[in-house]
């Protein structure tokens, strides 16, 4: 963060809390920003560097703290000797770098600016219902990706054909799933589960030549990467009950995708 000084006043010494009031609206402004971020995939330890940023950018703020999870955000303050505490709980989490970027430059801009609490609000209420790309270009672009990756299996180009069209029903069905808020593990278990039956059909009918490669590149989409890496991450940054969680949940979405692979397989090679 940059602060300015012109004529030996630091510019900071304006932003100021008048009154209890406002000091609630900026522990909500600080929780609406956290909760932005860990919903769409955010490390732990980068929510609550954003979330303490925003609470001591204004002067007269003596205390700030906030303790993330990744299912819960709890934020503290002090205000006129008096401590305001706020806790939120987290239960659907989706991947959207992008919103986590205009979060991260929101809160540049409100720690650097004399910008209004409210208008804050209204500005990261924007953000969190910014749609940027449709399901339609998600199932897409997954399944183009998906199409490469059957290609770097060792694939033919019949392969890569199949994993396109396969994949871009798994990513589709998943995303409309997702709309129901069901657990990780059912979302990756019935996306597995089509992906192998998919495969399989296709593979029956003479499209596809090799029927594990289409599988393997058909269920990236599910592989939880993204969780993989934050749990390596947050144990680095020495949040280990938030490593220890996220690497469990990665655990249990690759088991889930096993099941439903297995599942689907066993059925048909024992008929």
């Amino acid at each position: 963060m940059t602060i300015v000084y012109c004529c030996g006043v630091n510019l900071m010494s304006q932003f100021i809390i008048h009154n209890k009031g406002e000091a609630r609206k900026l522990l909500l402004l600080a929780i609406l920003a956290g909760r932005i971020m860990l919903r769409n995939g955010a490390e732990t330890y980068r929510v609550e560097d954003t979330i303490e940023r925003i609470i001591k950018s204004r002067k007269n703020i003596k205390y700030a703290d906030a303790f993330v999870t990744p299912t819960g955000i709890f934020a503290s303050l002090e205000y006129e000797e008096e401590v305001l505490t706020y806790l939120i709980r987290i239960k659907a989490i989706r991947i959207n770098l992008n919103k986590i970027n205009l979060v991260n430059d929101f809160s540049r801009e409100f720690v650097s600016t004399n910008m209004s609490i409210d208008g804050g609000i209204k500005k990261l209420r924007m953000i969190d219902n910014t749609e940027t790309y449709s399901p339609l270009f998600k199932s897409l672009f997954g399944a183009l990706s998906c199409g490469f990756l059957s290609i770097l299996f060792g694939g033919s180009m019949l392969d890569f054909i199949s994993s396109i069209f396969v994949s871009f029903f798994v990513v589709l069905v998943v995303n409309r799933i997702n709309r129901y808020k069901l657990t990780f593990f059912i979302n990756n278990f019935i996306g597995a589960i089509i992906a192998t039956f998919l495969s399989i059909l296709i593979t029956v009918i003479g499209i596809a030549d090799n029927m594990n490669t289409v599988i393997i590149a058909s269920i990236m989409p599910l592989v939880p990467g993204v969780a993989i890496t934050n749990a390596m991450r947050d144990t680095i940054s020495g949040d280990f009950v938030s490593g220890l969680s996220r690497a469990m949940e990665a655990i249990f979405s690759a088991l889930s995708i096993a099941f439903g692979v297995g599942l689907v397989l066993n059925i048909y090679l024992g008929g």
